[in-house]
């Protein structure tokens, strides 16, 4: 008689092993939303509120972030908003845009090591000086 080898029961260790390597899946999967959940936590403060960044020339512009990885922001024109996705790199927060036009790259500034109570120098995507801060509530023409 011969045995069909897809009749017969897997051995111990290699069900053992199958179990091993579904639950190292669903912890690598895992880790993805941990990583976000605790980098969200350094700008947590931000939610709900207004990141207001001051050109020298007086004007600002607001920033919005929002838990979910996405934010929307209003330019110093006035009449340029935009909106995309952020992250944290280290100590920077990182914006990509993808709207009024997805942008290739994204623009990173450093967060405050002290954390958010006193405004901090910053750089504008052109290069300009700004000073950067918090401010309580969801603010525009700050």
């Amino acid at each position: 008689m011969a045995i069909n080898p897809s009749s017969r029961a897997a051995p111990r260790g290699s069900l053992r092993m199958r179990r091993a390597l579904a639950l190292l899946g669903f912890a690598l999967a895992a880790t993805p939303s941990l990583a976000a959940t605790v980098g969200a936590s350094s700008v947590s403060p931000a939610f709900g509120n207004t990141i207001v960044s001051t050109y020298p020339d007086g004007r600002t512009a607001e920033l919005w972030l929002a838990p979910d990885g996405s934010y929307k922001g209003l330019g110093r024109k006035r009449n340029d908003a935009s909106a995309g996705h952020w992250k944290l790199k280290g100590d920077k927060l990182c914006l990509k845009q993808s709207r009024p036009l997805p942008v290739p790259f994204s623009y990173c500034f450093p967060l405050p090591a002290g954390g958010f109570e006193k405004p901090w120098p910053g750089k504008a995507p052109t290069g300009e000086a700004t000073t950067i801060k918090l401010v309580r509530g969801h603010i525009a023409g700050g």
